[in-house]
């Protein structure tokens, strides 16, 4: 008797573990344009997630997260920006960070409105690849490569340029 109750138990204990069991694809983000950026419709292609800001002195790496989207999405890679402020270097409004981003780096990959990325206020997302794989953005341009399965692959600091090798190699290895 005490065998089943024991197995009861090991069997409800890992349905509520892989219940719980998350993806990357589980999140949403409010969009740039209006609307959800829902990562459910990119189940089963390799996500680059960079939170991003304007004024920042990293800013320039806009032009090679645009050269890797442009080069790898019809590979079904699927690059991400999520504006925000905190660390204190984005413009004031959605609508600003738009207009800067299209007319100074031609960006047309998907982008968030100002998101938080750290702290207790973190998105959802954020917080899970802190539960999940130990690691924030530490400054803007945090690059979080997302895998085929939802799952953080690697992440690389706002010192590795999208254009990189070390970058670029790591995204051949998740396709």
């Amino acid at each position: 008797m005490q065998l089943l109750k024991y197995l009861t138990v090991l069997i409800l204990f890992n349905n509520v573990v892989f219940a719980n069991m998350k993806t990357a694809y589980d999140f949403k983000f409010n969009s740039i344009d209006g609307g959800k950026i829902d990562l459910s419709q990119y189940i089963g292609k390799t996500l680059i997630i960079t939170n991003v800001a304007s004024k920042c002195g990293f800013t320039n790496q806009y032009e090679g997260l645009q050269k890797t989207w442009d080069e790898y999405k019809d590979k079904g890679v699927v690059v991400i920006g999520v504006s925000s402020d905190d660390f204190n270097q984005e413009l004031n409004s959605k609508e600003e960070v738009k207009k800067f981003c299209e007319v100074n780096f031609g960006i047309n990959f998907p982008m968030t409105d100002i998101t938080k990325v750290k702290g207790s206020e973190a998105h959802p997302f954020y917080k899970w690849v802190l539960d999940t794989h130990g690691s924030k953005p530490k400054w803007n341009f945090y690059k979080i490569l997302i895998n085929k399965n939802g799952q953080v692959q690697e992440t690389f600091s706002s010192f590795t340029k999208p254009d990189s090798e070390k970058f670029r190699k790591a995204i051949e290895k998740t396709l």
